[in-house]
């Protein structure tokens, strides 16, 4: 063990390349597949403006959660932080809200596996999924990281082929294109910017697994800068590909990147997207179950959850009875819920629990800077998550 590394129960073996691996297939999953229409649908033409602001809210969440992550490197994130910082009740409030927007965000990963393999059967296929991705992260966090880092070389590569030849054929439209389906005004911007924040906020996974990393305070701020780096690029080129080509097309439905895939490379560029779909959503569940998992070991450890939770198997140093918990709740979410409301709770649910480590934050630091960055991700977090329930719900 590393003269920096703190004392664990789980074994520290995600050097930074892992780490990295872990933030981009966690990012690089079921949002970029599913938010474009659900976030069209609250923002219209002001799509890319929402896209901006919840990179921004996700950019500050990121400095803080970092700083926070590489200063108390404990399994649980803002459980974590908030129970250290702030007290047990806002630990509570943060471990539930992401067990809660976590397993939205895994259900939601599974659907999509079942709508683009079989859509006739997609809940069946979806608990199949989920199944699958379980037996895998009981073998071990490393066992995952392997799984993940194949999935995103195929992923990038497809998504490439698409923006590419989107813009190679770039005179591709249809007589409907023109009109644009009007926004909800600037609420709509801010809840579109919850719905897009889905798909930034996989890099909470390696906070999440901070018993798991070697050197936490110095491994764990680089992995989530360079992770976020790398999703920014890919996610700013295709905002920009989906709105140009929501004006040219017109409605792409609910899954825009295979709508533009079939107008510019017909049904086998369609085809390499909807294995690129799978792909995605699989890592995300495979990521998803490990970090629901490690908070809910986390509370159970704490007594904020039932302490059987916080079993750990001798033979793999898995919380295996969190994950087969985290992959029962998946698979209720997967069973009674739909894409979208699932997309809208998992964004309101998960920018509660940033609000959480931005206010930890706030109080942990003196210096301005740290400061600035807290009060702002506080505020950005709070009035998105309330605009998006107030429009999605109310």
């Amino acid at each position: 063990m590393a003269i920096d590394d703190p004392d664990s129960r789980l074994r520290r073996v995600l050097t930074l390349r892992g780490a990295v691996i872990i933030g981009v297939g966690a990012m690089l999953g079921t949002g970029v597949f599913a938010v474009w229409t659900p976030a069209y649908a609250l923002a219209g033409s002001g799509l890319l403006i929402s896209l901006v602001l919840a990179a921004t809210v996700a950019a500050l969440n990121a400095a803080s959660t970092a700083r926070l992550a590489a200063d108390i490197p404990k399994a649980g994130g803002a459980y974590a932080y908030g129970n250290e910082v702030l007290g047990r009740g806002a630990g509570i409030l943060a471990g539930y809200a992401f067990v809660i927007g976590k397993s939205a965000s895994a259900g939601a990963a599974a659907l999509t596996i079942g709508s683009y393999l079989w859509p006739e059967g997609a809940r069946w296929l979806a608990l199949a999924s989920i199944v699958l991705v379980l037996a895998l992260d009981l073998r071990g966090v490393t066992r995952s990281m392997r799984a993940t880092a194949a999935s995103i070389a195929i992923v990038l590569a497809i998504l490439g082929a698409v923006i590419i030849a989107f813009w190679v054929e770039g005179s591709t439209e249809s007589p409907d294109a023109m009109e644009v389906t009007a926004s909800q005004g600037f609420a709509g911007i801010i809840a579109g910017a919850g719905i897009m924040f889905v798909a930034f906020a996989g890099y909470a996974r390696i906070t999440v697994l901070g018993e798991e990393v070697r050197e936490p305070r110095h491994t764990i701020p680089r992995a989530v800068a360079i992770s976020f780096a790398i999703v920014m690029i890919i996610y700013a080129a295709l905002g920009i590909t989906v709105v140009t080509a929501r004006d040219r097309l017109g409605d792409l439905g609910d899954a825009a990147l295979d709508t533009v895939a079939r107008a510019v490379g017909g049904p086998p560029l369609a085809w390499t997207v909807t294995i690129a779909a799978v792909l995605a959503a699989g890592a995300v569940l495979l990521s998803l179950i490990a970090g629901i998992g490690r908070t809910m070991f986390a509370m159970g450890a704490g007594g904020d959850a039932p302490r059987p939770l916080a079993a750990v198997s001798t033979a793999t140093g898995v919380p295996y009875r969190a994950e087969i918990l985290a992959a029962g709740l998946a698979a209720g979410v997967a069973l009674v819920g739909g894409l979208g409301g699932a997309l809208a709770l998992s964004g309101a649910s998960i920018l509660t629990y940033y609000a959480v480590a931005h206010a930890a934050a706030w109080r942990r630091w003196s210096g301005w800077g740290g400061r600035l960055v807290a009060g702002l991700g506080l505020i950005g977090c709070v009035a998105i998550a309330a605009t998006l329930v107030v429009l999605t719900i109310g």
